[in-house]
């Protein structure tokens, strides 16, 4: 199942991971959540931070630099313990990000967002997770599982007026910064099944033809939210206007599923660092976790006397990939 349980996207930059405070070995490969300390005397420390998700009517709204109120939520442990609904005050696209920041928030949930608008977040230390859709709690919900993943849905198309267009703009400003135009209006995903809970069998497999992963084999199709962030892109949007009962066969660029493999992801650390690191051993998959207690995978790809090389890339980075899926029923 780890395959479709996407673990958020972290993929900041290498010091992102080297922020780690604990470490884990993996139990069972097919239970994400299965994993045992090393050491076996790690402290439990209490984790706070808050998510500010736009918000509409209990759903996520889509255009970040028009967007009139976020939802933010307090979490301690990696859970829910609060909430609130905010104004946004008339501000827009980058200022955005300063209002964001001043109420501590550590996450944005979003749908569309501009270029500008994710250099300011960033410049103000908010970790962003974008092209999500659906129920907003829901979505909290699920990035605190680690089962919502930023589709990086930009705004490069915009609602033009007096005959110009992105990119080609008077007076030298560009899309991103000051145009007025809604984000993510090509992004989000169409077709009757979005926003429903969608069960299907699957079968993949890799171009050679060897199967990595079937529900089949498990005897209980995969359920999840069509449109929400719950699965890699081209299943999603395979799955958007299925009827039930029907079948079909998709091959998946890496673009359209895990992504080509990003080199920042692979960091090194002192082992002195890392208490209970000293035993592993390179090609061992192990689990390191976030300063939010949230647990993301990493392999071991280099050992020396000092220092320890980790590659947090997902196994199937830079992989096509083929689905067989059927559509067992949509609520």
């Amino acid at each position: 199942m780890i395959l479709f349980a996407l673990l958020v996207a972290h993929r900041v930059n290498s010091n992102y991971y080297k922020e780690q405070l604990r470490i884990y070995t993996k139990v069972a490969f097919t239970c994400v959540m299965d994993y045992t300390s090393l050491t076996g005397n790690f402290e439990t420390e209490d984790f706070t931070m808050k998510i500010a998700v736009t918000y509409d009517n209990g759903n996520i709204f889509q255009h970040f630099g028009k967007t009139e109120t976020f939802k933010v939520y307090e979490v301690e442990d990696n859970k829910v313990v609060s909430s609130e609904v905010i104004g946004s005050n008339g501000e827009g696209h980058g200022a955005l990000a300063g209002l964001l920041a001043g109420q501590n928030v550590d996450v944005l949930i979003c749908g569309g967002i501009g270029g500008g608008a994710q250099t300011a977040l960033a410049e103000a230390g908010v970790e962003l997770c974008s092209g999500a859709q659906g129920d907003a709690d829901q979505a909290v919900e699920a990035y605190l599982k680690g089962e919502l993943a930023s589709k990086g849905a930009t705004c490069d198309h915009h609602h033009h007026e007096e005959g110009h267009s992105c990119g080609d703009h008077e007076e030298g400003h560009s899309c991103g910064s000051s145009c007025g135009g809604g984000c993510g209006s090509h992004t989000t995903m169409e077709g009757k099944n979005v926003g429903k809970k969608c069960r299907t069998h699957y079968k993949g497999t890799f171009n050679d033809g060897t199967q990595f992963d079937s529900s089949y084999d498990r005897g209980e199709p995969l359920e999840f939210v069509c449109g929400a962030g719950q699965m890699i892109k081209g299943f999603d949007a395979a799955v958007a206007d299925m009827e039930v009962g029907q079948v079909v066969d998709i091959h998946l660029m890496p673009e359209e599923a895990y992504g080509m493999p990003n080199p920042e992801a692979i960091f090194t650390v002192e082992i002195a660092e890392l208490p209970g690191s000293e035993d592993i051993e390179v090609g061992q998959q192990v689990y390191l976790s976030n300063q939010y207690g949230q647990p993301f995978p990493v392999k071991v790809t280099a050992k020396e006397e000092t220092t320890i090389t980790f590659d947090a890339n997902h196994e199937m980075a830079g992989k096509e990939l083929n689905f067989k899926i059927e559509l067992v029923s949509v609520e």
